[in-house]
């Protein structure tokens, strides 16, 4: 099975996800990196001239080209649950671990990226800062249903995040 890391934009999945892909020896797959590859343009720009639309589109091919991958840690997009199709595919071969993260958590971690040069698009609004609380209050029930286990991020490192998942999935003796 795969583990299979969601949550909104900044909590953490890219960063987790490689910290337990190297622990485990897994293979690491990134939804946001596949897209880039597979459009052979960064996501900001992607987004500003085909829309978002157009990049669920995208996404949901890649997911279908991954789900079935034995034996991976899978990073995605913050929207992945936005598709019923992504979660139901993702689900059929991989344990779902929900980062959850406020939205003050988010706001500083999105600030801190925008100033290393790693801007998000907006989803809707003109600011993606000012669009936080009510982009994650309308993801939030979906995260919860697609998720079998969830971390709280906010005020955990990356490592602290990576060790509760890996307590997790030895407590639940899932074959991981």
């Amino acid at each position: 099975m795969n583990i299979v890391l969601i949550g909104y934009r900044c909590s953490g999945k890219t960063h987790v996800g490689r910290l337990l892909a190297n622990h485990l020896k897994r293979d690491f797959l990134d939804t946001d990196r596949l897209v880039e590859e597979r459009t052979g343009i960064p996501i900001p720009s992607y987004v500003s001239l085909y829309g978002w639309r157009d990049f669920r589109r995208v996404e949901r091919r890649i997911v279908r080209k991954i789900a079935p991958i034995e034996n991976s840690v899978i990073a995605t997009g913050g929207g992945i649950v936005t598709d019923p199709g992504n979660v139901t595919d993702l689900r059929r071969n991989g344990w779902v671990v929900w980062l959850a993260a406020g939205g003050p958590a988010i706001r500083a971690r999105m600030a801190l990226a925008s100033e290393r040069g790693d801007a998000r698009p907006p989803l809707a609004a003109a600011d993606p800062l000012e669009e936080v609380d009510t982009v994650l209050e309308e993801r939030i029930p979906l995260y919860e249903r697609a998720s079998d286990f969830r971390v709280q991020t906010d005020g955990l490192s990356p490592e602290a995040v990576a060790c509760a998942i890996l307590k997790a999935r030895w407590r639940t003796r899932l074959n991981l």
